[in-house]
């Protein structure tokens, strides 16, 4: 197994390779009929591991290449695909594996930007799980970099390509429930430790955890409990809250079917948020413009309050409950809001999204009554959006979230919570420039600053 090697030295590598990109190519090779893609793992246990075994089960592609900071994870996971390289670096695999086509990138939030930049700079097509970055900067980048070095991406978000979804858009985009002047979306996380002002004492580093190549480019600290495995994602440094682990799915279903730019404004209300932790509850308000209607000749859809709602506050008898929207009048008396979901309220009718996308009109009587429009959205083989990825690999078209024609918006808006939530003030929101015009101070939330030796913007 490869050990440790020199960082200057690599970075030379890298850099000069990144140049030999720009030629007009985007994927390293050009495949012929039942040719095999050749796939890297960046990140094996966790969603790697159910990532890894996913692709394992698809005809038309191997596993090459392992990494993971994790030496234990690593092993277990070499189990699996014996014929695979294992590596601790990440840079250090895509350096030395020339003949790498792909790498799904399954790391903690702060790692999935300086591996899946770096990747596309050497000519791999990246998937990268969600959210594909750790800031709203480095969304935008993401996206910009898909578009300059054209190689196929994808934020793995598989909602993006299930049935449900697609029929929930086309509700949506016909206009069947009438215009939509307010939308709500909200789970029942986080199921991890947040609302921490200060972190727990210094605890010695697992036994096969390269500690300092976990940090990768956030700022070092030692190790503590509540890292590393899971409850990274309430740490601020690391992870993106419960907005940055089930955002994406849910807000994907508002960004496509209410055809979602740039908003106006965010406000975010919250409990506990603080320099380190994100907090014990929020919600955030997200105001958005009319804009053009999905389909010719409808004129514009009109202005949108889109409400994100987490976590868990006390009830009226003083008891946590979960943080929720008004259920809408209409649903039955014995019905409940599923723990995770959306709500789209129309002039004619309101439709509520069960966790996968399985959309529903309220109440039930009116949903039997209800006469869906022809399916006019194309569907995805086998409602499997990795598969849709392989393809595009392979020359097919791209893949529905690819970073430059989707992802990189949806992260943008879903990560624009977070800025919201840490700055602590209602933000004038000015998209084409990535500034809160009221407010510079939420500058260092927009765009984070990296370690010496990992920034590969």
């Amino acid at each position: 197994m490869p050990s440790r090697f020199s960082r200057r030295a690599f970075l030379k590598t890298a850099g000069a390779a990144a140049t030999l990109t720009l030629l007009p190519a985007g994927c390293a090779r050009r495949f012929v009929a039942h040719e095999t893609v050749l796939l890297g793992m960046i990140g094996v246990g966790g969603m790697g591991h159910g990532n890894r075994m996913h692709f394992k089960s698809l005809p038309g592609c191997s596993i090459i290449g392992l990494c993971d900071v994790d030496r234990k994870r690593l092993d277990a996971a070499a189990k699996d695909h014996p014929e695979a390289k294992r590596y601790v670096d990440y840079r250090r695999m895509l350096e030395e594996m020339k003949d790498l086509d792909g790498v799904m990138v399954s790391t903690p939030d702060h790692t999935h930007f300086p591996a899946s930049m770096l990747a596309m700079k050497l000519g791999k097509a990246v998937s990268t799980e969600k959210p594909m970055a750790h800031s709203v900067w480095e969304a935008r980048q993401l996206a910009r970099a898909a578009r300059r070095y054209r190689v196929p991406t994808q934020h793995d978000h598989e909602g993006h390509a299930v049935e449900g979804l697609r029929r929930l858009v086309e509700w949506l985009h016909s206009g069947s429930i009438g215009a939509v002047r307010e939308a709500h979306i909200w789970t029942d996380r986080p199921i991890w430790p947040q609302g921490l002002k200060e972190r727990p004492p210094t605890k010695p580093v697992p036994d096969g955890l390269e500690w300092d190549l976990w940090i990768g480019p956030a700022p070092y600290r030692d190790y503590h409990e509540n890292l590393h495995a899971f409850a990274w994602r309430g740490w601020w440094d690391f992870g993106c809250g419960a907005l940055g682990d089930m955002g994406c799915h849910f807000w994907d279903s508002a960004v496509w079917g209410l055809k979602l730019g740039h908003p106006d404004t965010i406000e975010a209300e919250q409990e506990g948020n603080s320099e380190e932790t994100a907090p014990n509850w929020s919600v955030v308000t997200y105001k958005f413009p009319a804009r053009p209607a999905p389909v010719k000749g409808q004129g514009e859809l009109p202005p949108v309050t889109v409400k994100w709602w987490d976590g868990r506050k006390p009830g009226p008898d003083g008891k946590p409950a979960q943080n929720l929207p008004p259920r809408p009048p209409e649903m039955e008396a014995d019905r409940r809001l599923p723990s995770n979901g959306s709500m789209f309220i129309g002039d004619k009718a309101t439709i509520v999204v069960h966790d996968i996308p399985s959309p529903r009109i309220v109440p039930e009587a009116k949903m039997k009554e209800f006469k869906p429009p022809e399916p006019f959205i194309p569907r995805v083989k086998n409602n499997d959006h990795k598969l849709e990825w392989l393809e595009a690999i392979k020359g097919g078209p791209p893949a529905g979230s690819d970073f430059a024609l989707y992802g990189g918006h949806l992260a943008e808006l879903v990560l624009l919570g977070n800025v919201a939530i840490r700055a602590g003030k209602k933000l004038e929101w000015d998209g084409a420039a990535l500034k809160a015009k009221n407010c510079p101070e939420a500058d260092r939330f927009i765009r984070r600053r990296y370690r010496k030796g990992w920034d590969f913007s």
